[in-house]
């Protein structure tokens, strides 16, 4: 899979969307310190080891970089940045059940638009999955010659 570059000061509006999630009782916010082993936890058990891996180092940043969406008191979805790499979008993932309720996108949203306010210009998009799905959402673009990308050379299981 290629890397995908997204352009930061072209994001659609996050708001209405944030507030949606928040009628449908999922609240979409920044992962704070002492729930990290729940989430990192939850993301090892439900997606993998290196995804919760990479969780583990985006909440350790200041301020954390991981973003949490929470129905009923549990975690069902997250989001991160500048976890492998700084100005690296990833990894995100819903539970699946709850696909196709707008909780990815809007986690992705809240990451990016985060990273904007951070100071980004762009953010990458490594080894992008659904390449239509983030061209469609946020205006991402393939980085030409960019297979294997950045996750080359990682240790696997």
């Amino acid at each position: 899979m290629s890397d995908m570059l997204v352009k930061l000061y072209e994001l659609p509006g996050i708001e209405a969307e944030l507030r949606e999630q928040r009628e449908n009782g999922v609240d979409i916010r920044r992962v704070i310190a002492p729930e990290k082993h729940i989430v990192v936890e939850w993301v090892r058990e439900t997606f993998s080891a290196h995804w919760g891996s990479e969780v583990d180092v985006a909440i350790s940043n200041r301020p954390p970089s991981c973003f949490v969406a929470v129905e009923a008191e549990q975690p069902v979805g997250f989001a991160c940045y500048d976890a492998t790499f700084r100005g690296a979008f990833g990894p995100t993932g819903v539970h699946e059940s709850l696909r196709g309720r707008g909780i990815g996108r809007v986690l992705m949203l809240a990451c990016l638009h985060d990273m904007l306010a951070q100071g980004y210009g762009y953010a990458v998009i490594g080894s992008a999955g659904p390449v239509d799905y983030y061209a469609r959402t946020v205006g991402a673009t393939v980085i030409p010659d960019s297979r294997p990308g950045m996750y080359r050379g990682m240790l696997r299981r």
